[in-house]
């Protein structure tokens, strides 16, 4: 009989709220993922930053409610489900990161060996 390995997860600090300007993205790099963070003003919500159209870059793109824009060919993606959400990208999905606001710092769960620092990871944007 199999057993399924249970990864063990940590919540990593990435950066503080005030960092993160309203309804823009910004990239942080845990292990070899660049993930996008998006402050949507009341929740951080963070997704892979790569579009699967072209890969192009969501951190730039249009924040629109819960849904950030491509900014290559304007393929849209939710947010919260990482779900396509116009006709151009229905049949795809990017990945969603757990976040969370924790007293002004921003924290992203992933798995344990991505931590490797006791110090915030490099934001860019």
């Amino acid at each position: 009989m199999n057993q399924a390995t249970i990864e063990e997860t940590v919540w990593i600090a990435i950066a503080r709220s005030q960092d993160l300007p309203l309804r823009e993205g910004r990239v942080v790099v845990l292990g070899d993922q660049e993930i996008a963070v998006f402050n949507l003003g009341d929740r951080v919500l963070a997704v892979s930053n790569h579009c699967p159209h072209r890969n192009g870059p969501l951190a730039d793109g249009i924040v629109s409610g819960a849904t950030i824009v491509c900014p290559l060919h304007a393929w849209k993606f939710n947010l919260e489900t990482g779900q396509g959400a116009n006709a151009l990208s229905t049949e795809h999905c990017i990945e969603t990161f757990p976040s969370r606001l924790s007293d002004g710092i921003v924290f992203l769960e992933a798995p344990r060996q991505s931590t490797t620092k006791n110090e915030m990871p490099a934001m860019s944007g």
